[in-house]
């Protein structure tokens, strides 16, 4: 598996890049050591980063307050904590 996520006791944290303005909001492949999403919110007024809780909450199949930007709120490059996911990160990328 690849170095874009990793496990802090029961958190999942994940290394993410971050592509707002995107046509639909999916998972774009490998950015680097970084799982690539595209998004389709604009980075205005933090639109960009509710889709983004919203796109991981629910392939995750968490709830949205479980997920949280930790770093990079004002950034392409994030780092999210999961809590209480359903899914590993493997519902992300399996590649």
């Amino acid at each position: 598996m690849s170095a874009f996520y990793r496990r802090d006791g029961a958190r999942l944290v994940l290394e993410l890049h971050v592509q707002p303005g995107a046509r639909r909001t999916e998972v774009a492949g490998l950015h680097g050591d970084r799982l690539k999403l595209r998004l389709a919110a604009r980075a205005t007024e933090g639109r960009a980063n509710e889709e983004l809780v919203r796109f991981l909450s629910e392939i995750l199949g968490t709830a949205r307050r479980n997920v949280t930007i930790v770093a990079g709120e004002r950034s392409r490059t994030k780092r999210v904590a999961v809590t209480g996911a359903a899914r590993g990160p493997e519902a992300l990328w399996s590649g």
